[in-house]
């Protein structure tokens, strides 16, 4: 990463949180957006718990989907769980399948308006990229370094957790990265069922027919998926690096 690049990315995370922390300084940026006297920026509520709640809930679904979705990855790449593999990958389909709007309107009769529903839709519609990252990055490990492994008296849950999850590790790092950027704008649909979150700012925007609302809302969920994407792209570089290192050891 240049010099440049790191300190674009260090003005727009100062701008993004100084946006959140005191929004009103950016209304005249937003007031061309409005019309009949609208407010330029959203009032209904804070931005910072907003974007708290948003965050926390979409960590929370994701943390769940990554247990599930690795143990199962794993579970499915030993001799005892191969024959489960096409079950398993019709279970975690079941959330790409059903839009998560559809997965709302089954979950809020089961377990009532709020966060609840959000959470199951999250965590339903992460499972997938996770699951497939998780099968790929076990199954490219090479049997060589597995029999090396063996020779020197590994046991399977050694072998496991010493030699394929950290050669795996960048791979799963991918499909986790790209788990939270989808349920970072997926997660704004919970507002719909009364979860706190991004989403009731874009809402209340077009309840009142007030773009600034919408373009407050959406360029601060834009600007967490493109930070969290890129922290997720470092660490997954810097996994690369000590997975290659180790290979040359």
């Amino acid at each position: 990463m240049s010099v440049f690049s790191a300190l674009l990315r260090i003005a727009l995370l100062a701008l993004l949180v100084t946006f959140i922390a005191a929004p009103q300084v950016f209304a005249p940026v937003f007031e061309p957006l409005t019309s009949h006297g609208a407010p330029a920026i959203y009032n209904q509520g804070s931005l910072v718990a907003l974007t708290l709640s948003h965050l926390w809930t979409v960590f929370v679904a994701t943390l769940g989907s990554i247990v599930v979705a690795v143990s199962l990855g794993i579970f499915v790449t030993r001799p005892s769980g191969l024959e489960f593999l096409p079950l398993s990958r019709t279970i975690v389909n079941v959330g790409q399948t059903f839009p998560p709007v559809a997965v709302l309107a089954i979950a809020v009769p089961l377990v009532g308006f709020g966060e609840a529903p959000t959470l199951i839709a999250l965590f339903l519609y992460g499972l997938l990229p996770i699951f497939e990252n998780t099968l790929t990055g076990l199954t490219q490990v090479s049997p060589l370094t597995l029999d090396a492994a063996r020779g020197m008296g590994m046991n399977a849950r050694r072998r496991l957790v010493e030699i394929e999850l950290p050669l795996a590790l960048p791979v799963i790092l991918a499909g986790i990265r790209l788990s939270l950027v989808i349920n970072l704008s997926t997660a704004t649909i919970g507002s719909t069922v009364a979860a706190k979150g991004l989403g009731e700012v874009i809402i209340a925007g077009l309840q009142s027919n007030n773009t600034a609302f919408v373009v407050q809302g959406g360029l601060v969920v834009a600007m967490l998926a493109f930070f969290i994407h890129d922290a997720f792209r470092l660490i997954e570089r810097r996994a690369g690096r000590y997975q290659s290192a180790q290979a040359s050891a």
